[in-house]
């Protein structure tokens, strides 16, 4: 109670935190996806389209469009955005129930055998402009592309019930899997998860057509001299040959001894007598060789079942029927056809994309450079490459021998945002497939007579974009109770849709908050009942980067003392340092008061001295969403 008469110093109680970094764009996520798909800026400032971006790349894709004859050739010059003639206002569109779009024409160039060209600028329908709100306006009524978090294309390393297996997972094309059989110890292969091949058979389909090609993929190897002391036979029993042997023998030089034969007394004997005085033995100590024996345990069962006589290694009809009589079973098997198809399954960019995405985790996981260097690496190679497959199977093998941990697919490392941008994109593709198909059809029944526009049809591309904007899951009429609900709609992420979960098969794991969510989801915006976990929030100060994968900023501390320049880390980088949390306690200068400071690291809480502190949060609120900030006392709300 306060004496009457008597005035009270009224007490501060909220931060005084100096922040460092502004807020960003809270619907820079819905903003900047859109422009990398239509490249709208770029044409307002007279710049061409880049190639590897959005609606760009969907055209690069599909064109050149050759006939079956290839008589005729369909050629992509460039397609312009004619901003300038869009029909109505964003306001008229409300009024009259019409939708925001703009018109796309593309130059079209159809190219004969004889080197006549014809070209024409070809409307190709509307596509619908996004507001500076961040929605659109389909028919009259806003609406949000909510963005979608599913599982990154890429290479990933699981176990269950002590079956480990990694997937290669495209963004178009066959899944390729690989098996460990426990009790076996033999490796396997599954495409497009049907029934398992033995994984040497399948290295030996892609062009490892021996057994020195493979153990020179997996071991390295050394020179050994024999002689005949009865120490150096011992030490030498049961080691793997590196290389074939060959000797004199009966006047004829022949192989006595095949690459990954085991040596056995006897043979070191006989070795000798044919005066072979130096074998190339696998080296499985040496650190680049693998530790393990599981290769060359796969070449016995390749001895039981197809080594006969005159051939010690298996025939091309030997690896090709059994791969193909699992793909195609009932079907009649031509080698040469065989011998063919099943490299383009993975090697050829008509059949499969690994995207971008997925090369830049190729990179991460088994890059051998520096961080920056990982971090720059080429990404154009979209196709899966024999070494990416030799480094997939190398890896499992030590996640088996305990070398290395399997990959948790929780993690935000893991997991990436498709934002409207890249969904539009997505469902272009398939549309654009289909107007491919329809122009060969076209170009075998047209005369000499044909003009490019007789080509094609933009039906389909028409329509897929009606159906996405209209009907897509991830297409909803804006909520709009509030300025807050709307901003939140916008920052929203979603689980469900198309290639992404289902509610009734999402467990409880996929739902659950995960330490990598610390600074880029929300932990606690999300709605209760069967969308619970599935259903979430950026954090405040999250940012999208160009792979879809979702960072948070830090401030960087140099031997101690805290800076005011920052850094964003997407979820694997940022495993490799200690950070503090943004309430630690500074000087002026920006020094650490306290001799060890609360820190966290791959979701551990421990202390640590200033001198091991790389990172620091930048705010408090950069745990939380827009909407959960705005509650006061938020760590007192139970």
């Amino acid at each position: 109670m306060v004496a009457k008469g008597k005035s009270i110093t009224r007490t501060y109680i909220g931060s005084d935190f100096q922040e460092v970094c502004e807020l960003p764009n809270l619907i820079g996520i819905q903003l900047d996806s859109y422009e990398r798909f239509l490249q709208l800026e770029r044409f307002k400032q007279g710049l061409p389209p880049e190639s590897a971006s959005g609606l760009e790349e969907v055209f690069q894709a599909t064109f050149p469009i050759d006939s079956p004859n290839g008589e005729m050739r369909l050629a992509y010059k460039g397609y312009t955005i004619d901003y300038d003639n869009i029909k109505f206002t964003q306001a008229e569109c409300k009024k009259k129930g019409r939708s925001y779009s703009v018109p796309i024409k593309v130059t079209i160039s159809l190219e004969f055998s004889t080197g006549e060209m014809r070209e024409k600028e070809i409307f190709f329908g509307d596509i619908p402009m996004m507001t500076d709100r961040g929605t659109f306006i389909i028919n009259g009524a806003e609406r949000v592309v909510v963005s979608q978090i599913h599982r990154s294309p890429g290479v990933i390393f699981s176990n269950d019930k002590d079956v480990y297996s990694s997937r290669i997972i495209p963004y178009r094309g066959s899944w390729l899997e690989f098996e460990i059989d426990d009790k076996k110890h033999l490796i396997f292969t599954k495409i497009d998860r049907k029934k398992r091949i033995l994984g040497t058979l399948f290295l030996r389909a892609i062009g490892f057509d021996t057994r020195e090609k493979i153990i020179e993929q997996f071991y390295k190897g050394e020179m050994v001299d024999i002689t005949d002391d009865s120490d150096l036979k011992s030490s030498l029993e049961n080691r793997y040959l590196y290389k074939d042997i060959y000797a004199v023998v009966d006047k004829e030089h022949k192989k006595v001894l095949r690459a990954g034969d085991k040596l056995h007394a006897h043979e070191i004997d006989e070795l000798l007598a044919l005066k072979v005085n130096r074998l190339h033995l696998i080296n499985m100590r040496d650190k680049e060789s693998l530790h393990s024996d599981m290769i060359l345990n796969c070449f016995e069962i390749e001895d039981a079942k197809y080594t006969r006589e005159g051939y010690d290694e298996p025939t091309k009809e030997d690896v090709l029927s059994p791969i193909f009589s699992v793909l195609m079973p009932g079907e009649m098997i031509a080698i040469e056809r065989a011998e063919k198809d099943l490299p383009d399954m993975f090697f050829s960019s008509r059949r499969y994309d690994l995207g971008s995405v997925g090369r830049y985790k190729f990179n991460k996981k088994f890059g051998s450079g520096s961080e920056e260097e990982e971090e720059n690496a080429s990404t154009d190679l979209t196709v899966l490459t024999t070494a990416d497959i030799v480094n997939t199977m190398g890896f499992l093998i030590k996640v088996f021998i305990r070398e290395q941990n399997v990959d948790d697919i929780d993690h935000l490392g893991n997991r990436r945002v498709r934002s409207v941008g890249e969904l539009l994109q997505n469902a272009l593709k398939s549309a654009f497939a289909r107007m491919e198909r329809i122009a060969k059809e076209r170009m075998n029944l047209e005369t000499g007579s044909v003009k490019p526009q007789d080509l094609i049809s933009i039906k389909p591309i028409v329509a897929a974009v009606k159906e996405f904007f209209g009907s897509s899951q991830l297409s909803q009429f804006m909520d709009q109770v509030n300025p807050l609900a709307e901003l939140t709609h916008k920052r929203r992420l979603n689980a469900l849709g198309p290639g992404g979960l289902s509610r009734d098969r999402a467990g409880f794991e996929v739902r659950d908050v995960h330490y990598t969510h610390y600074g880029r989801i929300c932990p606690i915006e999300t709605p209760e009942g069967p969308n619970i976990g599935l259903i979430v929030s950026l954090a405040n100060y999250t940012r999208v980067n160009q792979h879809g994968f979702l960072e948070s900023p830090y401030r960087r501390v140099v031997d101690g003392v805290v800076s005011k320049q920052y850094r964003f880390l997407d979820a694997n980088d940022e495993e490799k340092f200690f950070i503090a949390q943004a309430s630690a306690k500074l000087d002026d200068e920006g020094k650490f008061l306290d001799k060890e400071i609360p820190v966290r690291r791959s979701g551990d809480y421990s202390t640590k001295p200033p001198s091991d502190i790389r990172y620091m949060d930048v705010s408090p609120k950069q745990v939380i969403s827009v909407a959960a900030s705005l509650i006061p006392f938020l760590e007192h709300d139970d």
